[in-house]
């Protein structure tokens, strides 16, 4: 009785495919420094040279000594902060390999929100009052006023 059958050619090409997608995606996460962005380091966001001029000013913006990229711009929730990580890591890394990202860079809506959540939840003792009576206008959020806190000028 055998326990392994023979592969075909099929099998074949299917482990070869398989092979070379994962080597590639190895090379590509080590050359791109990959897992420095499950980090909470912040110079692990300018690994793009996109973002220098974000990191540089975030240097000397007021939040510099209390909070990183990852404070403000993902969830605190472990398992949430992780899939948007996950998900801006896929926007970037395509945007970057097919040049079709805006410049300046921008927030997307999606990451806006969680922008904003962030604010109110880490300011709630100053903010708790203007949330309760939140704006008509979804676009005179935090950063409508506080555009230059966490970047600086």
């Amino acid at each position: 009785m055998r326990y392994w059958p023979q592969l075909g050619a099929l099998h074949l090409m299917l482990c070869a495919a398989l092979g070379v997608f994962m080597g590639a995606g190895g090379y590509t996460a080590w050359y791109g420094e990959g897992f420095s962005y499950l980090s909470n380091d912040p110079r692990s966001c300018v690994n793009c040279h996109i973002m220098r001029e974000r990191y540089d000013g975030w240097q000397k913006a007021s939040h510099h000594a209390a909070a990183t990229c990852n404070d403000c711009h993902t969830p605190h929730a472990l398992v949430p902060k992780y899939l948007v990580k996950a998900e801006n890591g896929f926007w970037h890394s395509k945007g970057f390999t097919l040049q079709d990202f805006h410049e300046p860079i921008r927030i997307r809506p999606k990451n806006a929100r969680v922008l904003e959540l962030n604010c109110l939840e880490c300011h709630e003792g100053l903010t708790r009052q203007i949330a309760a009576h939140a704006p008509v206008d979804e676009s005179l959020g935090c950063v409508h006023c506080h555009r230059h806190v966490g970047h600086g000028p």
